[in-house]
């Protein structure tokens, strides 16, 4: 009789750990986080950043959007101006914000994602409005394009507001999906004069 081969307890228990991980179907995800500045002359208030790897396989995602204006001048206080998607957000640009909340998102749900920022890029021009098509607008439509309650009628000139917001309002689901939501500091006092809030 042959006698049966068995592997030490300890790598039993690391190969299957290792077998689980390699068939489980979602472990490699894509995350997003929102941010947003409430106060400063810099654009936008409010943005987004997307990193991680999709389950579909590809190169990493280290991706940042948000929505300005082309040009910061007096002139987006009277109407319509040029606006653009912009990227690549300064490492201290991004610690100056305030962070929201990060949620993992399926394959499609980056897609719709995606899809909503190229359709913000080929916007016909003049795309940007602080009333009606600012940085909050944008950061709203990705919201409500994975799936979260968005509301755009309130607050859509006050950044840290409106996430606090969104924040509020999707608290469940975002607990649900195993979201990290941030604890923020009290917001900044600013003497009159000194910095705007905006969009």
């Amino acid at each position: 009789m042959t006698k049966a081969f068995r592997l030490p307890r300890a790598l039993s228990l690391l190969a299957a750990a290792l077998l689980a991980l390699a068939a489980a179907p979602g472990w490699a995800a894509v995350s997003i986080t929102f941010y947003s500045k409430e106060l400063g002359t810099s654009f936008p208030h409010a943005f987004v950043i997307v990193e991680g790897n999709l389950d579909r396989g590809g190169p990493r995602i280290e991706e940042d959007y948000g929505f300005t204006a082309k040009t910061i001048s007096p002139a987006i206080l009277w109407g319509k101006v040029a606006g653009e998607v912009i990227s690549d957000h300064t490492a201290s640009y991004v610690k100056g914000s305030d962070r929201h909340f990060t949620v993992k998102l399926s394959d499609s749900e980056y897609d719709q994602a995606m899809a909503t920022v190229e359709r913000w890029r080929a916007a016909r021009q003049p795309s940007y409005d602080l009333d009606r098509h600012n940085c909050v607008h944008f950061v709203a439509e990705i919201a409500a394009s994975i799936g979260l309650t968005a509301d755009t009628r309130r607050l859509m000139k006050k950044p840290r507001s409106f996430l606090e917001s969104l924040t509020r309002a999707n608290r469940a689901r975002l607990e649900t999906r195993g979201a990290t939501l941030y604890r923020l500091a009290p917001p900044a006092r600013v003497k009159p004069g000194h910095g705007k809030p905006g969009a």
